[in-house]
């Protein structure tokens, strides 16, 4: 009887050695965490059961957004565990890299050395964006913070750059602030998307941190070919990159007050039309925040001058088939100057066209544009 006894103790050792297991896999949709193994014949009341979660999106408690993961998960990528997500079982895992840094993971932040402290020198960093899968076909970087020093007064970022390359999409290079702003990029094929930052030597205070979503080739929030932004809201507000409400503080190239909107640029800004509106109107946010073209200093002190048509040639906007506020049909798409009249467009899908070249003969002091945007139910 007693040697029955010290074999049943030496099995039950055994078991509980060996049969707690951790199951840990690397999915792409869900995360599979504890199995406890059932030992009836010896009176124990431990069940079977596979814990399996979403690797969803969640918030994190710091206000960043993450995916839910296992603990072991998080660790395993390099991430923060930042809160608790499905019921308390996994982490919020917040992904949060530096310089140098390649990523195939949903949801990752790219930032500079030691965030959120400024960087005041010299210094270059190089970010890869992977593809999560071979379902995805674009990436949103989210610039949610994003402060560089600005262009020379001609609107050329010369001392600091963000060069994105490798999509299927063309984005131009950047300066200056654009904080709360944000691209679509599409992906060539498997090739990486690189973003590259650069900045130069002075005591400017700099700072950045870009978020990336990967979109599924299928997911109904992908962005349409040719849109490099993309609003999905019933109203918001677009604005220029590194649009501001101050002046240049440089000077241009004929020595009068520069420009801060940046040269060599063209892109579209494309509005996701909402079942049951059926057009759009575009109007300026403020009395003063259409500032594409020609002598925006002279507009200030009274001279409200919108320019349109063949007279804009060098830096303007394009709202296909535009109608005015009196229902009238207008001459032109073309729109320049230091004036925008509220538009009302019914052309579909809903796009705003925006053109700068490098020609900034006779502008003086613009600031780029601003403008409130709202589609219009149908009637």
């Amino acid at each position: 009887m007693a040697s029955k006894k010290i074999a049943i103790k030496l099995l039950i050792a055994l078991l509980l050695k060996s049969g707690r297991t951790i199951l840990y896999e690397r999915q792409t949709n869900n995360s599979i965490l504890e199995r406890y193994p059932r030992f009836p014949f010896l009176g124990f009341g431990w069940g079977v059961g596979v814990v399996r979660f979403a690797n969803s999106v969640c918030r994190g408690a710091t206000g960043l957004t993450g995916t839910c993961y296992t603990k072991r998960q998080c660790q395993d990528i390099g991430g923060s565990a930042s809160g608790s997500c499905a019921s308390n079982i996994g982490v919020c895992c917040v992904l949060q890299l530096g310089c140098g840094s390649s990523s195939s993971n949903n949801n990752t932040y790219f930032v500079n050395t030691n965030y959120p402290n400024p960087v005041t020198g010299s210094s270059r960093c190089v970010y890869k964006i992977e593809k999560c899968n071979s379902d995805i076909c674009q990436a949103r970087i989210d610039f949610i913070s994003f402060t560089l020093a600005q262009p020379d007064g001609d609107g050329n970022c010369v001392n600091d750059t963000v060069t994105i390359r490798g999509g299927g999409s063309v984005v131009p290079v950047l300066c200056g602030e654009n904080s709360g702003q944000h691209v679509y990029v599409q992906f060539y094929e498997d090739q990486d998307i690189q973003i590259e930052v650069v900045t130069s030597t002075g005591a400017f205070s700099r700072n950045w941190n870009f978020r990336v979503m990967q979109i599924a080739c299928n997911c109904p929030t992908i962005a349409p070919s040719g849109c490099l932004m993309y609003h999905t809201s019933v109203s918001g507000l677009v604005r220029s990159f590194n649009y501001g409400t101050t002046e240049s503080s440089s000077l241009n190239s004929i020595g009068a007050t520069g420009t801060r909107q940046l040269v060599n640029q063209n892109y579209g800004v494309c509005i996701a039309m909402v079942p049951g509106y059926c057009s759009i109107t575009w109007s300026q946010s403020s009395y003063n925040s259409f500032t594409v073209s020609n002598d925006t200093e002279a507009y200030l002190f009274g001279s409200n001058a919108g320019v349109y048509g063949y007279e804009c040639q060098n830096d303007f906007v394009i709202i296909p088939a535009p109608y005015l506020n009196n229902g009238t049909l207008f001459y032109t798409d073309r729109f320049c100057g230091n004036y925008l009249p509220t538009i009302e467009s019914y052309s579909k899908p809903f796009v705003l066209t925006v053109v700068n070249n490098a020609n900034e003969t006779g502008d003086v002091a613009n600031r780029g544009f601003s403008l409130q945007y709202s589609q219009q139910l149908c009637r």
